[in-house]
């Protein structure tokens, strides 16, 4: 049987790699917060997870992906079984990329000229929901050789999200992919509240 996380990555390849000489299939898939509100386009609101800028934007969030969703939807399922376990994965995923739009919707959506695209923001709740599940495994980050484990890379990742969207003046939304980190710790914490007891006793032991 095909796993949830495997259609959700052939379906991302093949819509963003038709959009990348499709100019009219992106427009339509891209998050507008102006069109969402003056248009009621709500579609938007989550159709731009299926298209990325080009093969490096693409490359880097599939790769994020199958790595530490493979950890995530193969824990997901050992635990509640497979059709929940994919179930959960399903929803986290989608609820995350949905989620991920408040912040930039809030303050964009008066501008005309606003758009995003990409799955960062639903990858990063897959990111942190593994994270608060597995805070021991080790992962690695761009600037540091080795791998840390991960209740210490997740804090390091929000942080240097968080200065980014303070400085501005990047193409990249840092303040979805703080939104999809969000909701990614508070649907382990729904579906498993034990989770987040273990990690605050691991950080404050």
């Amino acid at each position: 049987m095909i796993s949830v996380l495997t259609i959700l990555m052939g379906v991302t390849i093949i819509v963003s790699l038709n959009g990348f000489n499709n100019n009219n299939l992106k427009e339509r898939l891209l998050f507008v917060p102006f069109r969402i509100k003056h248009n009621n386009e709500h579609l938007r609101i989550i159709s731009h997870v299926l298209i990325h800028a080009d093969l490096t934007h693409l490359a880097f969030n599939m790769f994020s992906l199958y790595f530490l969703g493979s950890f995530l939807e193969n824990s997901f399922i050992q635990y509640y079984g497979f059709y929940e376990g994919e179930s959960f994965f399903l929803i986290l995923y989608f609820l995350g990329g949905i989620f991920a739009t408040f912040i930039p919707y809030y303050r964009h959506h008066e501008n005309r000229n606003y758009k995003s695209l990409g799955a960062s923001g639903a990858v990063s709740a897959i990111v942190f929901a593994a994270i608060l599940w597995n805070p021991t495994m080790q992962l690695g980050i761009l600037f540091i050789p080795i791998p840390i484990p991960a209740y210490i890379f997740g804090p390091i990742y929000l942080f240097i999200e968080y200065l980014a969207d303070k400085k501005g003046n990047s193409v990249i939304a840092h303040d979805a992919h703080i939104g999809g980190a969000i909701f990614g710790v508070i649907f382990i914490l729904l579906i498993n509240f034990d989770k987040g007891k273990e990690f605050f006793y691991l950080i404050f032991k």
